[in-house]
């Protein structure tokens, strides 16, 4: 499943019903892959997603990608998975988010969170 959420203001909340409802999808999942558009890099995206993901309790990792966006991947209980992609959509402070994609997945075991 591969959901796709373009954005209407810095926290995607312009459009909160169907944000609400994608953030919903996510909850099944016990692994999402996240890919992040926007202005995303040079703005401390992967260590805040970092910070965020250990306060959640979850496992993954995150990175930057050539083309600009970051990609994520999280892994841990449904309800904090959901809030952990939620949170992506605004991102730190100094972010623009455009557009956020995801994907739910098997889960993979892993352990800690990194960045890459």
């Amino acid at each position: 499943m591969v959901c796709i959420v373009p954005l209407g203001g810095r926290n995607g909340y312009q459009q909160a019903g169907a944000t609400r409802r994608k953030a919903e999808g996510v909850a099944s999942a016990e692994r999402a892959h996240v890919w992040v558009e926007g202005r995303v890099q040079g703005v401390w995206f992967r260590e805040s997603t970092r910070r965020e993901a250990e306060r959640l309790g979850l496992a993954g990792w995150v990175r930057n990608l050539p083309d600009g966006r970051v990609e994520a991947v999280f892994e841990g209980p449904a309800e904090k998975i959901g809030t952990a992609v939620a949170w992506c959509r605004g991102g730190p402070e100094r972010a623009v988010v455009t557009h956020v994609e995801f994907a739910a997945e098997k889960p993979e075991g892993l352990i800690g969170f990194e960045v890459r």
